[in-house]
């Protein structure tokens, strides 16, 4: 909101570098980092950015927040991967948001300068990277906590078939 309690129309992003993994496209990519395991990727971080990664290594996972560039435009409401039955876009974790923004939790494996080295990744290849934030299990872990439909849901897909991706920049077809 801006000071005169309206939402901002615009925002800036700086991109601080690019995610690269083995998923080229939308289907068949997992949905969630959690049915990622043990894929590996590399974050390409911009060189002027190097400072920042200092102890970085003494993580475990990392968060990685995206810009889903890949994905189709905005719904109010979506048929998620998880359920058979429409859900409003902020109960889920559809793509197709106002603004595109994706969050997945990393396992690091390993800094080479600019470099990072990861494991569990669920996003396309050469998605841009907004910002990287060390996983901390006291602050981002709470177990036993409701989650909606989510504890009901009738279907148990891990990866994705498309439904939400429009035509992207480099393959034509894709998201995260």
């Amino acid at each position: 909101m801006n000071h005169s309690g309206k939402a901002a129309d615009t925002i800036l992003a700086r991109i601080i570098g690019t995610i690269r993994t083995p998923f080229k496209e939308a289907s068949g990519t997992p949905i969630q980092s959690a049915y990622a395991r043990d894929v590996e990727g590399m974050l390409w971080v911009d060189d002027s950015f190097a400072a920042a990664l200092d102890d970085i290594e003494e993580f475990e996972r990392i968060w990685l927040i995206y810009w889903m560039d890949r994905t189709g435009p905005f719904r109010p409401k979506v048929l998620p991967y998880r359920d058979n039955k429409e859900h409003g876009l902020f109960a889920t974790r559809s793509p197709n948001r106002p603004n595109p923004i994706g969050m997945s939790v990393v396992r690091f494996l390993r800094r080479e300068g600019s470099r990072l080295f990861v494991a569990d990744v669920d996003m396309l290849d050469n998605t841009p990277l907004l910002d990287i934030k060390p996983y901390v299990p006291d602050f981002d872990a709470c177990p036993g906590s409701r989650a909606g439909w989510f504890d009901r849901a009738g279907v148990d897909r891990r990866v994705a078939d498309g439904r939400f991706h429009g035509p992207g920049p480099d393959t034509g077809n894709g998201g995260s």
